[in-house]
């Protein structure tokens, strides 16, 4: 066992009297030691529960056999992150979540992992951290939370309240009615109920096979949720006995799996971020083109919040991942030959697999569209790149051409909402919040929020070198590469010059000419870094433009 060598023998004495005094017997260090990560924490809504799921995962890795080790990993709330300086504390967790936890399996020798994640950051990080440490490993999430309810019996959730918020500044609610959302939109412990970054990234981790089915969707209060934690207990006990580990996993054609069940989802224009930075640390290169392919020949059959009226407790009646990917599957679109965190294929896997609520899952034959959740654009405003929820676009919006409205901090552009200077045909432009520029690449979910609550998401679009919460939606554009603080064309733009967006030709195309293009960068001084000190001044000098996945490097 790769513990023997803090267990075995006369050198390994002075390890094994540290482990004693924590209690450990003779009988339990003659076990395989498996690594409990756990996210528990008393701030975020979705970890709130997972001291719960550590137990059962325990309980199930004694059952079979081993002796669990439990050790934490942090995690930040993106909702109450929000809309302040925090939110340049979200995106940078990851890679901390990543370091550290690879520096405890590490030091510790550990012969598996059980990673119990929940939220955005969370479970791309120790998705990456598994990447490195390369021990077998399996995932389990703490589940979604149920959608909410308002007096008149209508369901809600995180989005609405947010969008309440816009309704209010246009007139539109009153304090009363704002104070309904607060209170009904998130009702119970989870991640927030609709499609959004958490949600997306647990689906995906069953997608990409390091999560057992209904990762991703059986609700944070249900029973279920205990028993898939347990059974995830003792499947890590089978897969050290195997010797399966995540890079046998996490393929290259697993990862094309993860972005064709992902265009299939609908799921958070996030997942544009976090699979290139997973397949990273596999050391597989996923391009912002290849998103393009899948995403044109992917239906897109999942209509999940904010796109949509369905739940992620829809979905789980409605089978799942699973029944998505069974889909998927009947056209030939995703590779169901690999091997998963089962011990057995995707094919194996689906066996009996059926499409219970063909509503909620759209079957191949009958797509919401014919084409992926997510669309990649590029022009002159994003040579590298630039990314958008194209499922959550309405349709007068999904070909644009208005005047620049242009902020240099979500902060300016959020007040110029509020305050109502934003107007039918407008495209926000709002910049140096980029990784680098950020520092941290906020989320935008305030002013794309507002945006919707005032009524004008058909209207509006939104452009910016940040990025968007899952929970955005409208003509929301995010992760312009290069960003401005790295001398992208973005940095570059004038109040009313005319953006022309096209999505379904892939383009964005600042009309300015390449003259003038030049002239502007002859005079353009990046500004002074926002922050100079501390992790955020390090992680600046050190990320890679978000077209690459943020890593650091």
């Amino acid at each position: 066992m790769r513990s023997d060598v803090i267990k075995k023998g006369i050198p390994a004495a002075p390890n094994r009297s540290l482990l004693y005094a924590l209690g450990y017997t003779k009988e339990e260090l003659e076990r395989p030691l498996i690594g409990v990560v756990c996210s528990y924490n008393e701030i975020v809504p979705g970890h709130m529960n997972l001291d719960k799921i550590a137990e059962a995962v325990k309980a199930g890795i004694r059952a079979a056999g081993g002796t669990p080790v439990e050790f934490p990993a942090i995690a930040v709330c993106d909702g109450i992150a929000m809309g302040h300086v925090g939110m340049k504390y979200s995106l940078v967790t990851r890679d901390l979540i990543a370091d550290s936890t690879e520096a405890m399996a590490m030091a510790h020798q550990f012969d598996g992992l059980v990673m119990i994640p929940n939220c955005d950051k969370n479970v791309p990080g120790l998705l990456m951290a598994a990447a490195r440490v390369n021990v077998p490993t399996i995932f389990v999430s703490g589940g979604p939370m149920l959608a909410g309810h308002l007096n008149d019996g209508r369901r809600t959730c995180l989005s609405h309240m947010f969008e309440a918020v816009g309704s209010y500044y246009a007139d539109k609610l009153d304090e009363q009615g704002v104070e309904e959302y607060e209170n009904n939109a998130c009702p119970t412990c989870g991640s927030c109920s609709g499609m959004y970054t958490a949600n997306s990234m647990n689906c995906l981790t069953e997608a990409i096979g390091m999560g057992l089915g209904g990762n991703g969707t059986i609700p944070a209060v249900y029973s279920a949720r205990l028993r898939l934690a347990k059974h995830a207990g003792m499947k890590i006990m089978e897969l050290v006995e195997k010797d399966i580990r995540p890079r046998d996993i996490m393929t290259e054609a697993a990862f094309h799996n993860a972005e064709t069940i992902d265009m299939a989802l609908g799921c958070s224009t996030n997942t544009m971020l976090h699979l290139p930075a997973i397949a990273h640390e596999c050391g597989i290169e996923l391009s912002f083109d290849l998103s393009n392919e899948i995403s044109d020949r992917t239906p897109n059959l999942c209509h999940l919040a904010p796109a949509g009226s369905t739940y992620m407790e829809d979905l789980d009646r409605a089978g799942g991942v699973y029944a998505v990917m069974a889909e998927l599957a009947k056209k030939g679109l995703i590779d169901t030959s690999l091997i998963t965190c089962t011990g057995k294929t995707i094919a194996e896997n689906l066996q009996g697999v059926v499409n219970r609520n063909p509503e909620v899952i759209r079957p191949i034959e009958n797509p919401y569209s014919k084409t992926g959740g997510i669309a990649v654009l590029k022009g002159n405003l994003a040579p590298d790149g630039c990314v958008v929820k194209q499922s959550a676009v309405a349709p007068e919006m999904m070909v644009h051409e208005g005047p620049a409205r242009v902020f240099d901090s979500e902060d300016e552009a959020i007040e110029a909402i509020y305050a109502g200077k934003i107007v039918a045909g407008d495209v926000v432009v709002i910049r140096y919040e980029g990784p680098k520029g950020g520092p941290g690449m906020r989320e935008m979910l305030n002013p794309t929020s507002a945006i919707a609550g005032m009524g004008l998401d058909k209207d509006v679009a939104l452009i910016t070198d940040g990025r968007f919460s899952g929970a955005t939606r409208g003509a929301s554009i995010g992760h312009v590469s290069p960003e401005a603080a790295s001398g992208g064309n973005i940095g570059l733009v004038e109040e009313g010059d005319v953006i022309a967006i096209n999505i379904p030709a892939h383009t964005i195309e600042l009309k300015v000419s390449d003259e003038e293009l030049a002239a502007r960068r002859a005079k353009w001084v990046c500004p002074e870094p926002k922050i100079k000190t501390g992790y955020l001044a390090r992680y600046a000098k050190l990320v890679s433009s978000a077209d690459k996945g943020a890593v650091l490097g």
